[in-house]
């Protein structure tokens, strides 16, 4: 079929690439329809490639709404990282680029935002009939420190099971190749979580420089969709503003972080239904 010959080409594409060892009998799963916010060349399109690229699906009232309700708690962010030793913490770096989490505890916008309605139809069409939210978290990248990620996973730096779910990474500015947009290698979530190994100060990386890349550069109002699975990263910040994105991951009811023993991702307050038997949960749980 089209969607193996791609994974099998992205493979020998990236031929540095070895399966992650608790990633031992996955096969990709695809929905069956009617979709609710997609078509069937889109599902397609996600199932062949591992992302889609939606433009001008979200009014732009809305993202800079949800842009100014970040930036207040991004400043709170930066300020903490200069407290601490070398101005760092793990990858974040005050100066350079600043992850603020679990947004939805601390802001009824950002939780009525991470049900919306488009959010929740595309778990239906991509993940299932019962959805919870797994994570969120803003990544704010500076221009005075431009770096990369290495291309990770999402399921890389957690081993989720099932190990399909879903990220929709929203630009809250134009996200463009200078500025630091993601860029995917397509085909590869085919074959389920990868091997990661951490690089230094860069964070978990699964393969070097594959030969099919796709720049995904999306306008604010616009979201970029892929799977939990799908080898990306996000180049330098070569402008003089910063790139400002929200990610919100969708995970299917039920699964666990893989640990001794395994954490359900059922958190009441911030890993809530957003989907309950095909319908869309409100965000006050109705």
């Amino acid at each position: 079929s089209p969607a193996d010959r791609t994974w099998q080409h992205a493979a020998m594409a990236a031929p540095d690439v070895t399966l992650h060892p608790q990633n031992t009998s996955f096969e990709w799963a695809s929905r069956p329809g009617p979709y609710h916010v997609l078509d069937d060349a889109q599902v397609a399109e996600f199932d062949t490639y591992g992302f889609l690229v939606l433009r001008d699906v979200l009014d732009l009232d809305l993202v800079a709404a949800v842009r100014a309700e970040i930036d207040e708690i991004d400043r709170a962010t930066e300020q903490w990282l200069r407290t601490q030793q070398y101005e760092r913490m793990f990858i974040a770096e005050a100066g350079a680029i600043t992850f603020s989490v679990h947004l939805v505890l601390r802001s009824p916008v950002l939780r009525e935002f991470a049900a919306h309605p488009l959010f929740a139809g595309l778990c239906h069409d991509l993940v299932g009939d019962d959805v919870r939210l797994y994570w969120d978290q803003a990544v704010y990248k500076s221009p005075e420190k431009p770096r990369r990620f290495p291309w990770h996973q999402d399921n890389g730096y957690a081993f989720v099971e099932p190990q399909q779910y879903l990220t929709c990474w929203v630009p809250l500015v134009d996200a463009t190749a200078q500025n630091g947009c993601p860029q995917v290698a397509p085909g590869l979530h085919r074959l389920g979580t990868l091997a990661h190994h951490f690089v230094d100060p860069l964070g978990w990386e699964c393969c070097t420089d594959p030969d099919d890349v796709v720049v995904a550069e999306v306008p604010a109002g616009g979201v970029v969709v892929f799977s939990s699975l799908t080898p990306h990263l996000t180049g330098p910040n070569l402008t003089d503003h910063v790139r400002k994105a929200y990610i919100l991951q969708y995970a299917p009811d039920g699964a666990c972080v893989m640990g001794d023993p395994p954490a359900p991702c059922d958190h009441p307050e911030r890993q809530f239904p957003v989907l309950r038997g095909g319908r869309r949960v409100a965000p006050d749980g109705t």
